[in-house]
């Protein structure tokens, strides 16, 4: 059985992710067929929008397939990473550019690439066991796929918090974080997706669950207000209050250099930036994270090894220098992101 079922039904355009065993982790090959379907469909008069879903109740998608970029990393092939990143992140701009509507459902785990498949869809479903995260950092990379695009959105400095401590969201606090549009039970979704394929946009209104945004937003705005990595981090440490002292434990787990990253590409993306300058900003570091800086390390402390004891190229987080974060932004020159060829 293909790992995305890829066909039309009706009059929409139907993605399902199908690798449930593996929380339906997107791989390189699943990227360019959801992208050759997508440029194929925009022409298409029998399509009226796009549906994307996923199989099994556990995941929408947990993220990206990093296992196999570790396997090619360690082997000395950074180019493999570097073309996937580039063609993952084209996906993600023709998505949020798409002029079909496109309606993404996303039931449990939505990590790291599955925010980039479903988070840029112009109607954005979740339900009652969704988690919505982008906990990069803690592997050694900057949050991707798009990812900054939507926390530089966020309001206030909950887009800070949210990148330095990949906290998950509920469907309430997806919704209010701007990663997502509507609460619909997932008993509901058969119903809903047999709507959209008889071509009718009519999403049910439901009230979404209360998430901890709402009554954390003071302690978010003040906590995370600092400029720098190390401001943040003793602001926490001097608070003392419970919530302070979960996001100072997240912090501890992530590599500092891509913590500092994060924080200085939301910086120069400021509060409103186009999709297309996040992702170009994005692929400045991810096109040399396995070089550069903490990525590989981070894949086999969390995935291969398992041991959880990452060994990071800083000790603590005042030991990066803001030269080294502006190295790895540098522009790329004729390898940055172009998105050209890529008009629909």
């Amino acid at each position: 059985m293909s790992e995305v079922e890829i066909r039309k039904r009706g009059r929409a355009g139907r993605i399902t992710l199908n690798r449930p065993e593996a929380l339906n982790a997107l791989n390189y090959d699943m990227c360019l067929r959801i992208d050759a379907a997508l440029k194929g469909w925009v022409q298409d008069a029998d399509v009226d929008l796009v549906v994307m879903d996923a199989a099994g109740p556990r995941a929408f998608c947990a993220g990206g397939d990093i296992a196999e970029l570790y396997a090619r990393g360690t082997a000395g092939d950074h180019a493999f990473g570097q073309t996937f990143w580039r063609d993952e992140y084209r996906m993600n701009a023709r998505i949020a550019d798409y002029p079909k509507p496109v309606v993404s459902l996303m039931q449990g785990f939505t990590m790291g690439g599955g925010v980039g498949l479903g988070c840029h869809a112009s109607h954005r479903i979740v339900g009652e066991t969704t988690q919505i995260a982008m906990p990069e950092c803690a592997i050694g990379l900057v949050p991707d796929v798009g990812g900054t695009h939507l926390l530089a959105h966020a309001p206030g400095r909950v887009g800070v918090w949210l990148g330095l401590t990949g906290s998950r969201m509920g469907p309430g606090d997806a919704i209010v974080a701007g990663f997502a549009d509507h609460f619909v039970p997932e008993a509901e979704w058969p119903d809903l997706i047999a709507a959209l394929e008889e071509g009718r946009l009519e999403i049910p209104a439901h009230e979404p669950p209360i998430g901890r945004i709402p009554d954390l937003r003071e302690e978010i705005d003040r906590l995370f207000a600092a400029e720098s990595l190390a401001g943040i981090a003793e602001g926490l440490a001097a608070d003392g209050s419970p919530f302070a002292g979960e996001a100072l434990k997240a912090i501890a787990r992530g590599s500092p250099l891509a913590m500092a990253a994060t924080l200085e590409i939301l910086h120069r993306l400021g509060p409103t930036p186009t999709m297309r300058e996040a992702l170009g900003m994005e692929y400045r570091f991810t096109y040399r994270a396995q070089a550069e800086a903490d990525f590989l390390e981070g894949i086999r402390a969390a995935i291969i090894d398992k041991d959880r004891k990452p060994r990071w190229r800083h000790a603590e987080i005042g030991d990066v220098s803001p030269e080294e974060v502006a190295a790895l932004l540098e522009p790329l020159g004729p390898h940055d992101l172009t998105f050209e060829e890529e008009s629909i």
